[in-house]
């Protein structure tokens, strides 16, 4: 398959982007070319898509449900719940639907951390998406024996996976799984070459019971005594790290999965990306599930990071547009080893193009300043994945299909 983008706007200039297969086989000014599908590119504007680096998919059918909670009370008395009554084709809709909307906000790629991880995995191939599906640990769930029963099935069929999904280790947190199942997950994940995602930091609470638990010890140091940080890890919130704690994550190489929009809703916090980068920590960008954001868009995403950014600074100077949009972009695709996140020849294919006389995008005197500051889903009006087409003319095949059986397996819960 080939594809032809002919007189986009691409840095500032007019090219054409020739790709072929998965990446980007040629980029510039009137080139001659055949291919399976030309795009007029004369009213567009191509930009890296998002790399959504940490979010809960199917809890797409949650949106709106038991808002405006504490996150224990939250998770306890009413997710926790909810989720139990969630069954295999539960799950398979809501992640279609959550594919949907990511697709249509201009995301590509998403690292997942949720149940029955073979219907996900359906789920994202029927989608054309790429993933990281995580194989849940969370040893206070009721269900662990059935979540590690699903593990242990797609780890066996996992050469049936396209090349765009892979596994990754997906323990909940240190209070929801033993120090001894963590640090069996870190030698498991450095023996087979995994990827870890995990809740770290969430809260100040989280933070207390750890010290009080293990001689005083953060989250961050806890973990590390364990043996469980390395560059295979990508830890969502990290919310109330110390300075030393940022050290050690950026010496161990681990990555950062910021969530802003989560943070502020469960009232977790403002995490400090200005010390954060500063400290040399891979920072990246997610979203969090629909429960708790209520979103999937990466553009309100990163509007919020820069936002929080400033207030956690308290300076207007903390980040610029640029940092912030690499977060979205190239930062999440280098945390999960993807030849992506720019468009340049060689890079795997994956782009939006947007609508350069969508209200938003004008006038366009800096437009990345316009794409973290103004800019939304409405300014999508194709996506590309892995050299393949998911949405053209803001149109994605069987979306109706996707949102009627959605909302019946909601109405279920």
């Amino acid at each position: 398959m080939s594809i032809f983008i002919q007189q986009v706007q691409l840095n500032q200039k007019r090219s054409d982007i020739l790709i072929e297969g998965s990446r980007i086989a040629a980029i510039g000014e009137k080139l001659t070319a055949a291919a399976d599908q030309i795009i007029d590119g004369r009213e567009l504007i191509a930009v890296p898509a998002f790399y959504n680096t940490h979010t809960h998919a199917a809890m797409s059918l949650l949106r709106g449900y038991a808002d405006n909670l504490e996150l224990m009370e939250w998770l306890q008395k009413h997710i926790w719940p909810a989720e139990a009554k969630m069954g295999a084709e539960h799950i398979y809709w809501g992640t279609k639907l959550a594919c949907l909307e990511m697709i249509k906000s201009g995301t590509v790629f998403f690292n997942d951390m949720y149940f029955f991880p073979q219907r996900i995995a359906d789920a994202v191939r029927e989608m054309g998406m790429r993933a990281a599906i995580g194989m849940t640990t969370l040893e206070a769930s009721p269900n662990a024996e059935l979540i590690r029963q699903n593990n242990e099935a797609i780890w066996a069929n996992r050469a049936k996976l396209p090349k765009t999904i892979t596994l990754t280790l997906a323990p909940h947190a240190i209070y929801t799984v033993c120090g001894e199942t963590l640090a069996k997950l870190a030698d498991f994940a450095s023996r087979e070459n995994l990827k870890i995602s995990i809740h770290l930091s969430e809260t100040q609470g989280e933070v207390e019971q750890c010290k009080a638990d293990h001689n005083g010890m953060t989250p961050v140091e806890y973990l590390d005594s364990l043996g469980f940080l390395s560059e295979k890890v990508v830890a969502a919130h990290a919310v109330h790290l110390t300075d030393s704690d940022m050290q050690l994550m950026a010496a161990r190489k681990a990555a950062i999965a910021f969530n802003p929009c989560s943070n502020m809703k469960l009232l977790s916090g403002l995490m400090p990306f200005r010390k954060m980068s500063d400290a040399g920590v891979n920072v990246t960008i997610g979203t969090d599930g629909n429960a708790s954001n209520n979103s999937l868009s990466m553009f309100d995403e990163m509007k919020a990071a820069a936002i929080t950014a400033e207030l956690s600074a308290q300076t207007t100077t903390a980040c610029t547009a640029e940092e912030i949009f690499t977060a979205a972009t190239r930062n999440g695709a280098n945390a999960f080893g993807l030849d992506a996140g720019e468009i340049a020849p060689g890079k795997l294919a994956d782009l939006m193009l947007l609508d350069a006389h969508t209200p938003c995008l004008v006038p366009s005197h800096n437009l990345l300043s316009n794409l973290v500051y103004s800019a939304d889903s409405s300014c999508v009006n194709t996506v590309i994945c892995d050299g393949r087409i998911l949405m053209q003319n803001r149109q994605v095949p069987g979306e109706n299909e996707i949102i009627d059986k959605a909302t019946e397996y909601a109405a279920m819960l």
